[in-house]
């Protein structure tokens, strides 16, 4: 994983004319991974998650809910995801439930 200053100096050093392999004994990195940058198929400062999503499994279920019924509580639908193996905590569950914009948006409800 490259910095996103070094993600600029390496975009930087290419327009330079630098090549591939120079631009990484420069920066002291293997040329795949200064390659990959160049290509765009790697972002700076993203690392590529290692375990699977947690929430993953179950969001069809979550949608489904939500889609059921927009103002059930958070608790309630935790209470219901642990029952079927979710492992993750509370704080977690929610979380992950505003990162992916599940509850549908409700005027009446926004405080």
């Amino acid at each position: 994983m490259l910095t996103r200053g070094e993600a600029v100096e390496v975009h930087a050093l290419q327009a330079r004319g630098w090549t591939v392999s120079a631009i990484a004994r420069h920066l002291g990195r293997d040329r795949k991974t200064i390659r990959a940058y160049l290509n765009g198929e790697r972002q700076p400062a993203v690392r590529k998650r290692t375990m699977p999503d947690p929430l993953a499994r179950f969001e069809p279920y979550l949608r489904a809910r939500l889609g059921d019924d927009q103002h059930v509580w958070a608790t309630v639908l935790f209470a219901e995801i642990v029952a079927l193996g979710y492992e993750r905590s509370y704080p977690t569950f929610v979380r992950q439930l505003r990162q992916r914009g599940l509850r549908p948006h409700c005027e009446a409800c926004r405080g």
